[in-house]
């Protein structure tokens, strides 16, 4: 007759008895030193949960639930040398008038505050090379009741190869000194851009001064457009800037 055998998973040797005992988790029988005692975090270290379980049924501590424990903070030096941060965070900038505005733009005009770095030195905040987006299709044809954008009746212009710029229409300009105009498509790109003219006695007649010497000669092509402008003094800029390469 065949004989159910009650053992389990626990071995049973007449020449070495050992205990059997049963797992707490999954209730099979094993030899009681194949169990072990289920462990979990608590805080930082590990507390016996007086559960006897098997390997298949033993969970390993959860890392995620054991407390951090910090490292004492490091000893103090003796003379430490720290930072002054009350020099450090001093603000050497100073204005000595308030922001004045363009009438026409509202564009803030050029301070003449001196600003100082923090050794003393002056730092000049007057920017070098022409400031990105002046282009003459930007341009604002109306201001108020005052017409801009309006082409002007050149005949001429000549270059004597100084940078005096001259400029020959074939009727009254309507311009007066310090009337802005601006030029794109001359034959030298050193006199396109912005700028302030300077008109003498002649209605007919008026001059430029570009950033450099251009050589001599005319000076217009068959692209070239001048036209009247007004344009705001970029913040820090205390003169329209030469837009010419």
């Amino acid at each position: 007759m065949a004989y159910a055998s009650q053992s389990g998973f626990a071995r049973t040797d007449p020449s070495n008895p050992q205990a059997h005992a049963i797992c707490d988790r999954c209730g099979f029988r094993y030899n009681w030193v194949d169990l072990k005692w289920q462990m979990d975090w608590r805080g930082a270290a590990l507390q016996n949960l007086r559960i006897l379980v098997c390997s298949d049924c033993y969970d390993t501590p959860q890392e995620q639930l054991r407390a951090i424990v910090l490292p004492a903070d490091p000893d103090p030096i003796i003379n430490a040398r720290v930072e002054s941060f009350a020099d450090a965070e001093t603000d050497y900038l100073t204005a000595s008038a308030p922001v004045t505005y363009d009438p026409k733009t509202y564009i803030p005009v050029y301070p003449t505050t001196t600003i100082l770095t923090q050794n003393g030195q002056n730092l000049t905040t007057q920017p070098i090379g022409p400031p990105i987006g002046m282009q003459q299709g930007a341009m604002m044809p109306l201001i108020n009741s005052v017409v801009y954008d309006t082409p002007i009746p050149y005949l001429s212009i000549i270059s004597t190869g100084t940078n005096i710029i001259t400029v020959t229409c074939s009727s009254p300009h309507g311009l007066s000194t310090n009337s802005q105009i601006s030029v794109l498509g001359l034959s030298q790109a050193g006199a396109n851009g912005f700028y302030s003219v300077t008109v003498g006695g002649s209605q007919t007649q008026f001059t430029y001064s570009t950033n450099r010497n251009v050589p001599s000669g005319s000076l217009a092509t068959s692209t070239t457009r001048m036209l009247t402008a007004s344009v705001g003094i970029p913040y820090n800029y205390n003169q329209i800037p030469q837009t010419g390469n």
